[in-house]
């Protein structure tokens, strides 16, 4: 493995873990409260744009960090138009 390789595993770690932690906090207070989905929308873009930008299809590393990313962020955009309807209909 090259260092480069190993430069890759950082953020295949970091980049899904703290989406895991705004997914987490979401799911635990149950409120969207201070959580943008335009922003997280960007996010997810973002990750899937640098996926296809870098053409690493088959690294585990991009897969992982970028793909992986952006599904766990798809789930906090789900989760926050949810807690919203819920918020919204109770009045």
């Amino acid at each position: 493995m090259t260092a480069i390789e190993l430069f890759g595993i950082i953020p295949a770690i970091i980049f899904p873990a703290a989406t895991l932690v705004q997914l987490a906090h979401l799911v635990k207070v149950k409120s969207s409260e201070g959580a943008s989905w335009f922003s997280w929308s960007l996010f997810a873009l973002g990750n899937v744009s640098l996926f296809i930008y870098t053409e690493k299809y088959h690294a585990w590393q991009s897969i992982l960090g970028l793909l992986g990313t952006a599904a766990l962020q798809l789930a906090i955009i789900v989760l926050i138009f949810r807690y919203r309807a819920k918020e919204n209909s109770r009045g």
